[in-house]
């Protein structure tokens, strides 16, 4: 959440940055909330000093009646105000949770998201002397997906991913993971983004599938819970992408400045409800309630936030191009870049069998937001200590990935190309 002092001093300008967000949040309430629970704070405080003159009083002979009448008064008055202290600081901090991130300068204003900003476009979309064919049509021919079978088991929207396309999903995790926890490839990937970065590589993680109510709330990704599972009888929800489990691994922890940048890419099959699902969106692994993701968290002083997102930008295009997918670059707008958030950006790959680019990554810039509340921080060389800034994106979503090598390396035959940096992981094969 935001810091309550930057809102008192710019309450205008938060109060610009939550509409342009579309978020109904009054910051007049919120301060005066503040107010009232600042008030209350230090009649309590007054009434405690109070106390404590009395109880010294107190010692060292019997107190008088005036005195024990005075001191029991004081604790039933200080009783009353920590009662409406709690009560006004409840209303506050709930407030206070409603308060979006303030967008970076650069982020365009926007109330929809077909405001987006289409910041380049990258590869050329594949020729095919045939119809190309969407990808489900192609894995439901080679019995690669099994969707019939998952729905008797575990109902609509889940698969039975088979045979070839657990070699290729395998074969992508090993890639990805070999290339980010590769100095030498993080060089090359900063290098040509024109990035002067730490070089700290990725350290690999299988994370818990669970996380509790208060940081799965603390990260600030729990709504809309409609999207999310819960365990029954159990304040456990299945997460929703390995960011809400890798960046909350750190909650109550103070880094050293020497440990960071820390970086992790994670591994996790992952579950979201996808209400308001229709259509083609319904076929094949597009839009699935479980799902395989390997997620790049990292936690950076906050000089360095900004340019770790634009590394992780930067590591998704290379992943891209390595794979040999035409994709094009979306900065999100204000509306659209999600409350936590204080910059966006999307990667669209081409699939010909939908003949339109589809989102496959998502680049999110936190700054303070998330550490705020999860009392992560750093302790810098100074002594003093700050919170850090987080940063989460999509290395691959592995079923969106797979549409897109499927649909792009499609033969007329209904083969599949293997891109050329995956071969090696497949055994040397060319072709599935």
């Amino acid at each position: 959440m935001l810091d309550i002092r930057f809102i008192r001093d710019n309450a205008a300008k938060v109060q610009e940055n939550a509409r342009h967000k579309g978020y109904n949040v009054d910051i007049d309430e919120l301060l005066s909330l503040d107010k009232a629970k600042r008030e209350l704070q230090q009649q309590a405080d007054e009434l405690r000093e109070k106390r404590n003159v009395i109880s010294s009083q107190m010692k060292g002979g019997k107190p008088s009646d005036e005195l024990i009448a005075e001191g029991k008064a004081l604790k039933d008055q200080l009783s009353d105000i920590e009662a409406n202290l709690r009560v006004a600081d409840e209303s506050f901090v709930a407030l206070l949770k409603l308060v979006p991130n303030m967008a970076a300068e650069d982020v365009p204003v926007g109330e929809t998201e077909d405001e987006n900003v289409i910041a380049k476009v990258v590869g050329d979309k594949p020729e095919f002397h045939f119809a190309p064919r969407n990808h489900y049509e192609i894995a439901e021919q080679r019995q690669w997906i099994d969707k019939e079978r998952a729905a008797k088991v575990a109902g609509s929207r889940f698969a039975y991913i088979k045979g070839d396309l657990v070699k290729l999903q395998l074969a992508i995790v090993q890639f990805v993971i070999n290339t980010l926890s590769d100095e030498a490839k993080l060089k090359q990937i900063a290098d040509g983004a024109g990035l002067d970065v730490s070089l700290n590589p990725f350290t690999p993680i299988l994370p818990p599938l669970m996380i509790r109510t208060e940081l799965y709330d603390a990260m600030d990704r729990l709504e809309p819970r409609d999207d999310r599972y819960k365990l029954e009888g159990d304040d456990l929800w299945l997460q929703g992408s390995a960011e809400h489990v890798l960046g909350s691994m750190h909650a109550d922890e103070i880094f050293d400045e020497t440990q960071l940048p820390l970086r992790y890419v994670g591994y996790a099959t992952s579950f979201r409800r996808e209400a308001g699902t229709y259509g083609k969106d319904m076929e094949g692994i597009l839009r699935m309630h479980q799902f395989d993701k390997l997620e790049m968290e990292s936690f950076t002083t906050g000089e360095d936030g900004l340019k770790e997102h634009l590394l992780f930008v930067a590591v998704q295009e290379h992943l891209l191009q390595t794979l040999e997918l035409p994709y094009q670059v979306i900065q999100k707008c204000t509306v659209d870049i999600g409350k936590p958030n204080a910059r966006g950006i999307d990667m669209e790959t081409w699939l010909p069998g939908q003949d339109k680019y589809r989102e496959t990554h998502t680049a999110d810039y936190m700054t303070d937001y998330q550490s705020r509340r999860l009392k992560t921080r750093v302790r810098r060389q100074s002594g003093e200590l700050e919170l850090v800034h987080t940063n989460d994106a999509t290395a691959f979503a592995l079923g969106r990935i797979m549409i897109a090598i499927i649909e792009n390396g499609q033969q007329e035959d209904g083969t599949v190309r293997v891109p050329t940096i995956l071969q090696p992981y497949l055994g040397g094969r060319e072709i599935l």
